[in-house]
């Protein structure tokens, strides 16, 4: 997409005349509606003006981009004034502004036209090209110096790689810049940090953040190498990874305005060093870059996301099966009814419920935010949809996992395939090529790769369990228990729960005795070993450790799935062992069970239930010292 067509030749006027900025934003918005783009000119209006309440869109050097981005504007757009006399804008060096660009910005996902716009306001940084503008003799001539100098700049994103190219020796500062909007300031903030730091004979790489993600992203490497860094954002940015250099926060609009300045701020070396609020993670970040590290560094970004939706969701199934418990009376229920404890009492079923769709997103989720950690936001889509679909199907939390860097690399690998594309045809693929591509290979992949062999798996676990029920008990019990902890919903616990729940109908009450405490002490271990072992534990994960414990004791196994999915070679052996000695010591207490769920809200009706209460005391313990004793310091 070219800049021009976003300018309609109505919305143009090279002889305004305005006496104050009000009047100047005004005819500006008046000049956009008559582009035909804006369907409610008020609330167009509303919102320039509201962006221009956070700070003045006056950027200096006689130039103005005010904008708006809202559902009024049905398609981008460009309006644009020439003020021969000037007018005061309350712009940032406090001179008045002779040239008004106002960009209208659809509220939609479609992003293609925000490089156009970007490149626009870097455009606007060169003095000449903005005089040749207001030399314009008719509105002809405006369209074509601005079609011909977008014709002889490199793209955006070419311009920002051309930044590093300075002398080995030289000064090496690194820069981030963010606007609220991330359509003018972002990259305006830049093209004035390169130009200065240019001057100054100095290596600079600018990341932009701007609305259609991050750009020229600033590598592990490079932040260890900096002399100093320079923040100059009004949204938020990634900052942990900064722990420990020099760094320079401030505005974005200082990038603009004040770019010279902070340069020679960076080059004099005063500048004060920056501490993050997480040095521990910050340190690792620097010092562990391989690609072990990077791989933990993306599970955790799935699980920090997931586990709101473990705990909050948890909780309030827990409480639904305590409703139902402190309500009915068990034994007297029949086999049906005691299937749907949790939901009897009109209460229990409502917060059910609402824990079971929460629950639903759990995987999803955690596919999601692993994908986008690898792929950035075009990760995300594909992501859910692998992730959703290891739910509704039989690989469980290890399927989203595999679904999760799936996607991510997915999409890196699309993004090398669509580079070689056309430019006008790379520039749709994040909001089309992506998603359409990207999610029918993950459904082709998740569909014919990932599940028919887990499939397969499960239904081989249901044959051997259902074949070894005449053979010793207490070993019978230590494989369902340890098997309802292996994968924590995936098709190895489904294969036990549906063994435990079977043997329910034909009378073998032992057998689900067996199959709860082996899902109940996943979270209760790992609840327990956060409280002694405080240090093998990150500050999140002491945090909501202890909730587990409700999870556990609610028969919940999904709370241990971030702490297992952020290092399951030491949590899956632990939680494993601790549920396989619980298991079989219910079998050896002759510890029975007629309900299929409700954890310690149904032990009344558990026979022998202290013993009971003793196996699971065991398992636990078991479980959370193993798990100290088999993970390392954070």
């Amino acid at each position: 997409m070219r800049i021009t067509e976003l300018l309609d030749k109505r919305s143009i006027s090279l002889h305004a005349a305005p006496t104050s900025k009000q009047e100047a934003l005004d005819q500006a918005v008046e000049l956009m509606v008559r582009s035909g783009k804006i369907s409610d000119e008020e609330a167009y209006r509303r919102q320039v003006y509201l962006r221009e309440e956070e700070s003045t869109t006056g950027i200096g050097e006689g130039i103005a981009i005010p904008h708006g981005k809202c559902d009024a504007v049905m398609k981008p757009g460009l309006a644009a004034m020439v003020v021969k006399d000037g007018v005061d804008f309350d712009s940032l060096d406090g001179e008045p502004v002779h040239l008004i660009f106002l960009i209208a910005a659809p509220n939609t996902k479609d992003n293609v036209h925000l490089d156009v716009l970007s490149k626009l306001s870097v455009l606007l940084m060169d003095e000449e090209f903005v005089e040749r503008l207001k030399q314009a003799s008719d509105v002809e001539e405006f369209l074509k110096i601005i079609d011909e100098t977008d014709e002889e700049k490199p793209a955006l994103e070419e311009q920002f790689e051309a930044y590093t190219e300075t002398a080995a020796d030289a000064c090496k500062i690194l820069a981030v810049t963010s606007c609220p909007t991330g359509i003018a300031h972002t990259y305006m903030a830049a093209e004035g940090l390169e130009k200065a730091a240019k001057a100054k004979n100095c290596f600079i790489k600018v990341e932009t953040r701007g609305s259609g993600g991050a750009k020229n992203v600033l590598t592990e490497e490079e932040i260890r190498e900096a002399d100093c860094i320079i923040v100059a954002a009004d949204a938020k940015v990634p900052m942990d990874r900064f722990h420990g250099k020099k760094l320079i926060e401030c505005p974005v609009s200082d990038g603009i305005s004040k770019a010279e300045q902070l340069i020679e701020r960076a080059m004099s070396g005063e500048v004060p060093v920056y501490q993050s609020g997480k040095p521990s993670e910050a340190a690792s970040a620097k010092t562990s870059g391989g690609t072990g590290h990077k791989i933990y560094m993306q599970l955790m970004n799935g699980v920090s996301h997931m586990l709101p939706f473990v705990v909050g969701g948890g909780i309030l199934i827990a409480l639904a099966f305590l409703i139902d418990g402190l309500s009915v009376d068990i034994n007297t229920l029949s086999a049906e009814a005691r299937g749907n404890f949790g939901s009897i009492t009109p209460a229990a079923a409502t917060l059910k419920e609402i824990g079971n769709v929460a629950f639903g997103f759990m995987l999803p989720v955690l596919a999601g935010f692993i994908a986008m950690s690898i792929g950035d936001r075009p990760g995300l889509a594909l992501g859910f949809v692998g992730g959703m679909m290891a739910a509704n199907g039989k690989s469980g939390f290890l399927g989203a996992l595999a679904a999760g860097f799936l996607a991510g690399y997915l999409i890196l690998l699309l993004q090398k395939i669509f580079s070689k594309l056309p430019q006008a045809l790379e520039k749709i693929a994040p909001v089309l090529l992506y998603p359409f591509v990207g999610i029918l290979l993950m459904g082709l992949i998740m569909n014919f790769v990932i599940e028919p062999p887990i499939g397969a798996l499960n239904t081989s676990l249901n044959t051997a369990l259902t074949n070894m029920g005449g053979s010793s008990k207490i070993v019978l019990g230590m494989i369902v228990a340890g098997m309802m902890s292996l994968d924590m919903g995936g098709p190895f616990n489904k294969a036990a729960y549906v063994f435990g729940t079977a043997s329910i109908a034909a009378g073998n009450y032992d057998i689900m005795a067996a199959v709860m405490i082996g899902g109940m002490v996943p979270p209760c271990a790992i609840a327990l070993a956060t409280l002694l072992f405080k240090h093998k534990f990150t500050k999140e994960e002491r945090e909501s450790g202890p909730v587990n414990f409700i999870m556990g004791l609610a028969f919940i196994t999904e709370g241990a799935i971030p702490f297992a999915a952020s290092d399951p070679i030491r949590v899956l052996p632990s939680c494993v062992a601790g549920a396989a000695i619980s298991g079989a010591l219910s079998m050896a207490f002759g510890c029975t069970l007629m309900a299929p769920h409700g954890g310690i809200f149904v032990f009344p009706v558990v026979e022998h239930a202290l013993m009971y209460l003793l196996a699971l005391v065991v398992g636990t313990v078991a479980g959370a010292l193993l798990l100290g004793l088999l993970k390392k310091k954070v």
